[in-house]
C-alpha cells in the first residue's frame, strides 16, 4: 500500500506536466483545428529561458516562471502569425507540415546556439522531503502538483468568465458567424497560442526543477505524450485534456515501478490505442458528425 501511494504522488507530478502541456495542444485544436506539433519545443524554451533568469540574472522561482511565461507566450504568437496565419485556409495536412518544420527548427536553433549537450538546471528551491506513513513527498514534487492546479483553475476563469474567454469559445464552435456578430478571429486565435504557450513555458520550469536537467531535445517525447493525453482526454476538452495528462502521468510511473521503465513510451501508446477504440472522440470528447 506503501509503494502504491508513494507511485501515486510521483505519478500526479509528472502528469500535472503533462497536463499543462496538453492543455496547449487541445486549446489551438479547439480553435483552428491544428495539432502544433511545435508545442513541446516552447516547453523547452520555457525551460531554458528559466535556466538563463536563474543562473546569470538571479531570479527567483516565482520571476523566473512568470518571465518563462510571458516569454513562451509571445514566441507562440510570432510563431502563430509567421508560421500558421498565412496557412490558415490551406489543406490541413499543409499546416501539418509546417507545424513538424517549426518543431525542427526550434530544435537545432537551440543546438546551434547553446550547443546540444545536457544542462543541469539550478536548484532555486532547497529540496526537503517529508515522510507520511512511509510515503515520502518533497517540497518540489508539492509545490509543482500545486502550481499545475492553480494554473489550470485560472486558465478554466478566463475561459468561462472573461471576455475573451467567450470569444475562444464562440471562435470553437463556428468561426464564421463568431466574425459576424464582431470578434476579432486574428486577434482570438492569436491570444489562445499565447495561453496555450505561457502554460508550456510554464511546464518547462517545472520540469526542469523536478528533474535537474534540460536540453535542446527535452520536448519532443514530452511533446508527443501531451498530445496523446490531448486525445485520450477528448481532444478540445480543456478539462479532458488535464484529466488525461495526469492519466499518461500515473500510466508512465505505474510502469516504472513493476520494473518495465524501457517500455513506459510503448504503454502510453498503447492506452491510446485501446482508449480511441473504445471511445474514438476520447474520455470528455463529443462525436461530431460531419456532412459529407
Amino acid at each position: 500500500m506503501t509503494t502504491l501511494f508513494q507511485q501515486l504522488i510521483n505519478g500526479l507530478s509528472l502528469g500535472s506536466i503533462y497536463a499543462l502541456l496538453a492543455l496547449g495542444y487541445t486549446m489551438v485544436y479547439g480553435i483552428i483545428k491544428l495539432i502544433n506539433f511545435a508545442h513541446g519545443d516552447i516547453y523547452m524554451l520555457g525551460a531554458f529561458w528559466g535556466y538563463y533568469t536563474i543562473n546569470f540574472w538571479h531570479f527567483n522561482f516565482l520571476f523566473a516562471l512568470l518571465s518563462a511565461m510571458i516569454v513562451c507566450a509571445a514566441a507562440g504568437v510570432v510563431i502563430e502569425y509567421f508560421a500558421y496565419r498565412p496557412l490558415r485556409h490551406a489543406p490541413r495536412i499543409t499546416a501539418l507540415i509546417t507545424a513538424i518544420g517549426v518543431s525542427y527548427f526550434l530544435e537545432n536553433g537551440m543546438s546551434y546556439l547553446y550547443g546540444a549537450d545536457t544542462r543541469d538546471f539550478p536548484q532555486v528551491i532547497k529540496q526537503v522531503n517529508f515522510n507520511f506513513w512511509g510515503v515520502r513527498v518533497s517540497n518540489i514534487q508539492i509545490l509543482i502538483l500545486a502550481t499545475a492546479c492553480l494554473l489550470m483553475i485560472l486558465l478554466q476563469l478566463i475561459i468561462k468568465k472573461t471576455k475573451m474567454g467567450r470569444a475562444m469559445r464562440a471562435v470553437s464552435v463556428d468561426p464564421d458567424a463568431a466574425e459576424l456578430v464582431g470578434i476579432n478571429i486574428n486577434r482570438t486565435i492569436s491570444f489562445t497560442f499565447a495561453l496555450g504557450s505561457s502554460m508550456a513555458g510554464a511546464a518547462g520550469v517545472l520540469i526542469g526543477l523536478y528533474y535537474n536537467s534540460i536540453d535542446p531535445l527535452m520536448g519532443m517525447t514530452p511533446g508527443i505524450k501531451a498530445f496523446v493525453a490531448a486525445v485520450v482526454g477528448g481532444i478540445g476538452s480543456v478539462p479532458g485534456a488535464s484529466l488525461g495528462g495526469f492519466l499518461i502521468g500515473l500510466l508512465e510511473t505505474a510502469v516504472q515501478s513493476v520494473g518495465l521503465s524501457a517500455y513506459k513510451d510503448a504503454a502510453v501508446y498503447l492506452v491510446l490505442i485501446i482508449i480511441l477504440l473504445v471511445l474514438p472522440a476520447g474520455i470528455f470528447g463529443k462525436n461530431v458528425k460531419e456532412k459529407v
